[in-house]
């Protein structure tokens, strides 16, 4: 019942959010420089002398591995923001109430989803 009562997490439930949150975003954040340095330095690796059909292959998969590692660096790029945004939310101390129900978002799912805006509730209602 107290749970239920509750119209904000506490500063010290926000603090331990924080430090959650930031420690994803420096990972993320990592994770976003590798995938940049490598489609930056996916230069040629030495396959000019091998024969042309392979060539071709090649290059194939590199515009592949080059699509899906930009398709991930904008993924990143969103999480990051994403995290951003839910330590603005810390700031102002509305961090995990849904934006739909004006509830508590679950403490698990917060764990999980440090960015979620919505209580699952919320979620499968759209």
């Amino acid at each position: 019942m107290e749970e239920e009562l509750k119209v904000r997490y506490s500063d010290k439930e926000l603090e331990e959010f924080r430090v959650l949150i930031e420690e994803k975003m420096e990972k993320a954040k990592s994770h976003l420089e590798l995938l940049k340095s490598s489609y930056m330095n996916d230069g040629n690796n030495g396959t000019d002398d091998t024969s042309p059909t392979f060539k071709a292959f090649e290059e194939g998969s590199e515009t592949m591995s080059k699509e899906a590692n930009t398709q991930l660096a904008i993924r990143q790029e969103k999480f990051i923001r994403d995290l951003k945004n839910a330590l603005m939310r810390i700031e102002n101390k509305t961090y995990g109430i849904c934006r739909v129900t004006g509830k508590l978002i679950n403490k698990e799912r917060l764990k999980l989803v440090p960015h979620a805006t919505l209580s699952i509730e919320a979620k499968n209602m759209q």
